[in-house]
């Protein structure tokens, strides 16, 4: 430690006096903490200056500390936009982190020659336009239907180039689709309807209305009574809708209001989208790790993890508190949006409401979290409680690992790993396992003992992926599968706490002897040593007894609804991953087994050669011409196919 410490000195002494990130890395290896500078040099030395005063998290991060890097810039902005990449691709538990409440809805206008408008959860980058997020998904769904009545889009929400490949369908004759699936719809028709949306979605209904009026007198003139009625009714539509939104501010204006409430626990954010004037959504969100920050490095924090990846930046960003770097971040959200934007901390007037009211949200957010953190304690606590005194554990479970396997008679067999720890999911640990058994006939007891074996081979190779250990291992299935884990146990000479959860009836199997009453039993919990003694009988590879006898709790206990919520999560999870596989066997390209060719290199060898057949026929001089192919990869390319 004295050496990796001496290194760290040595280092501040070489830190330049010029913008850049600096890295924080422990003893391991990982990054502790990710931040910008103006100055590295004077910045990263406060730091460690025995005169400075940290708060609790920082001060146990510069304890961490037993290495650090520094990458140097050209302005502070150039700064700011590194740390935000840096952050985001290594998720530092030192920076103070975002967490939602929830995946919230968005109405989406796809970047196609003919755009379908869709409800989505997910953003993507993929030129699309987006719009929310929205606070209720009925109401989104509501928006949708009526967008799907007033205006002439594609109703069967599938992807058409507007060449004609089939005949048109119902929706067409009803008035309802322009019909590019069948070559009539005129691309400067549809495009005008997909601008309506736009300027509806955008807060703009007031023009919209404008514009549908003339469109209806127009209409009229023309003595096209049919559809000045249909503009009419569509008119009534929109506007029954602006009757129901909240006029928050005077004028077009397009806001984004920031509001934070912090107490000892965390820090929680309310975001108001104001669009034209008008409330069109709300979304709130927990900054963990800023419990002993100041609101000001609260919402700047905030500010910069949100704007990363917003779908949309408006013309004005209210914030309720003074930051330190405003003028720095208002330019990066410029560069960002490619047009004016204003970050403004008001002193009064609508704005300085706006902010009031989005912090009164923020409180109510908070107070909501706090009580939905206990209620999950407290029924954690009770589910372990009740676990531990069932199954004879020495300690409440707090890390329970479950196991499950997926497979169609036997094709693309997966094993999954998902872990509750504090009955909460621990996303970040999840693993999955392709199985290498392959039989002729599926064998789910072979395939669960391989994905035990694995996980348990791992932390014994020291894999930092599955340095912790479970206070219990629940298996999905009954005796059998219980017994293959037993069996992988027993191969590696580490004996955890486990039980079998089968579906019928939900009964609880455990071993005839469970291995947290032999003697030398675990040390501490979620990480302690085992005994690799030779295992008794019962553990051998030809025999893993189990007790015939299940333990049967009530349906409504919480030791059971714990376990459920774990098998059925494993078994969501297996099964995702299994249907990729399934689908990537049955669908995929030959390339995708090709060892170096990632998506790039295959779209750009399909781009350029047309097909998988085609690059066959090439030759692998060819073949390696085509940007990023080295030659090595192209004889590869090359080999395989010809296999």
């Amino acid at each position: 430690m004295r050496t990796a410490l001496e290194a760290v000195s040595n280092k501040l002494r070489a830190l330049p006096a010029k913008p850049g990130c600096y890295i924080y890395r422990d003893e391991q290896g990982s990054i502790l903490y990710v931040g910008k500078a103006v100055s590295l040099k004077s910045r990263v030395r406060s730091y460690f200056q025995k005169s400075t005063i940290h708060g609790i998290r920082i001060a146990r991060m510069v304890s961490k500390v037993r290495d650090l890097e520094w990458i140097v810039v050209d302005s502070e902005l150039e700064a700011l936009v590194l740390e935000c990449n840096l952050i985001k691709e290594h998720r530092p538990p030192f920076n103070v982190r975002l967490r939602d409440d929830k995946s919230y809805p968005y109405i989406v206008i796809t970047e196609e020659p003919y755009p379908r408008v869709m409800f989505t959860r997910k953003l993507r980058k993929d030129g699309s336009k987006y719009f929310g997020p929205y606070s209720n998904a009925g109401s989104v769904r509501e928006t949708l239907g009526l967008l799907h009545k007033v205006f002439k889009l594609i109703p069967c929400g599938k992807s058409w180039t507007g060449e004609p490949v089939q005949r048109p369908c119902l929706y067409y004759h009803m008035g309802q689709c322009l019909a590019p699936c069948a070559g009539l719809a005129e691309p400067k028709e549809y495009a005008k309807e997909i601008e309506s949306v736009r300027l509806f979605l955008d807060g703009r209904q007031d023009k919209l209305v404008k514009d549908m009026k003339a469109r209806m007198l127009e209409a009229s003139k023309n003595l096209d009574y049919e559809a000045a009625a249909r503009v009419r009714d569509a008119i009534t539509s929109i506007e029954s809708v602006l009757e129901r939104q909240k006029v928050v501010a005077s004028g077009q204006k397009d806001q984004d209001v920031v509001a934070v409430v912090k107490d000892d626990r965390g820090a929680a954010v309310q975001m108001f989208y104001v669009r034209g004037g008008k409330l069109i959504g709300q979304r709130h969100f927990y900054l963990e790790g800023a419990a002993d920050t100041n609101p000001g490095e609260a919402v700047e924090e905030f500010v910069k993890r949100y704007y990363t990846d917003a779908p949309e930046i408006p013309r004005e960003v209210l914030l309720p508190v003074e930051i330190e770097e405003r003028n720095i971040v208002q330019t990066w959200l410029r560069q960002k949006r490619g047009a004016a934007v204003t970050v403004e901390v008001p002193k009064g007037g609508e704005k300085l409401k706006l902010v009031e009211l989005a912090a009164m949200n923020a409180e109510l957010a908070l107070q909501q979290m706090q009580q939905e953190q206990s209620a999950l304690e407290e029924w954690a606590a009770a589910a372990s409680a009740q676990l531990q005194e069932t199954l004879g554990l020495d300690a409440p479970p707090h890390r329970i690992e479950c196991y499950d396997i997926s497979n169609i008679q036997g094709t693309s067999p997966v094993g999954s790993m998902v872990v509750f720890e504090g009955g909460a999911p621990a996303k970040d640990q999840y693993r999955r396992f392709k199985i290498k058994y392959n039989p002729e006939s599926p064998d789910d007891f072979a395939m669960m003992r391989e994905t035990i074996l694995r996980r348990l081979r791992a932390y014994k190779d020291g894999s930092e992926k599955f340095q912790k250990l479970p206070d219990l291992m629940v298996i999905d299935g009954g005796r059998g599968q219980l017994g293959a884990a037993l069996k992988a146990m027993s191969e590696v000479g580490l004996y955890l706490p486990a039980i079998g959860l089968a579906k019928k009836h939900e009964l609880i199997f455990q071993a005839s002897e469970p291995p947290l009453r032999q003697s030398g039993g675990r040390e501490g919990a979620g990480g302690g040593e085992f005994p690799c003694q030779a295992p008794p009988d019962y553990w051998s590879v030809d025999q893993a007894q189990t007790d015939p006898n299940p333990v049967e709790l009530p349906m409504n206990s919480p030791g059971l609804l714990l376990i459920r919520r774990l098998r059925d999560e494993a078994h969501r999870f297996a099964l995702s991953y299994h249907r990729k596989l399934r689908d990537k066997r049955m669908f995929g390209s030959p390339l995708d087994e090709i060892v170096g060719v990632g998506p790039r290199r295959r779209r750009l060898l399909l781009r350029t050669f047309g097909s998988v057949q085609n690059i066959r026929r090439a030759t692998v001089e060819e073949i390696a011409s085509v940007p990023t192919m080295t030659a090595s990869i192209a004889k590869r390319v090359k080999d395989a196919l010809e296999e």
